[in-house]
């Protein structure tokens, strides 16, 4: 492994994992990621940022990957089973934690990539729309809509977590 790789290598499994929803399906993105990687390292400009050209490729590699399969009718049945297989942890932050996954995963896709890359990789507003070749008011609307979506979500089960322990949302530029 490249040891410039090997520092975004945990950033790009997270990402992987909300992008497929599956561990194995994560991994395997990664992988496919890292090796497009090695192959056009050539290409790659050293003045560039690595971590945004790797989250490209793992982009365009995940959107040519649900391409094939929406012409094969199972990405509709892979998410809904996902949704379904979920086992409600015993823990109370667990149970909020699952929920909160869940939730994410039910996202549309192009709103759940706009929620991971800016709420958990901390990509401004203009690298994500860059990354994801969209307009920068085009992430912050599908943004919106996630975080509304996901604020709903969590507002239908209320009591389940005392207001004091539920996690904030991180203030975003």
């Amino acid at each position: 492994m490249h040891p410039l790789l090997k520092d975004h290598i945990l950033p790009l499994r997270r990402y992987a994992l909300a992008l497929t929803g599956n561990t194995d399906q994560s991994d395997d993105l990664v992988q496919e990621t890292l090796a497009r990687a090695i192959e056009g390292a050539g290409s790659w400009d050293p003045r560039r940022d690595l971590r945004k050209w790797l989250f490209g490729i793992m982009h365009n590699t995940h959107a040519s990957a649900l391409r094939r399969r929406a012409l094969e009718g199972e990405v509709a049945d892979q998410i809904g089973s996902l949704a379904s297989e979920a086992v409600p942890p015993s823990q109370l932050t667990q149970v909020h934690f699952s929920e909160t996954i869940a939730s994410l995963m039910r996202l549309p896709d192009d709103q759940r990539e706009v929620m991971v890359l800016i709420a958990v990789e901390n990509f401004s507003y203009k690298d994500a729309a860059e990354l994801l070749h969209i307009p920068v008011g085009t992430v912050m609307s599908r943004l919106a809509r996630a975080r509304e979506s996901l604020r709903g979500s969590s507002a239908a089960a209320p009591g389940d977590v005392p207001a004091g322990n539920r996690p904030s949302l991180r203030l975003v530029r």
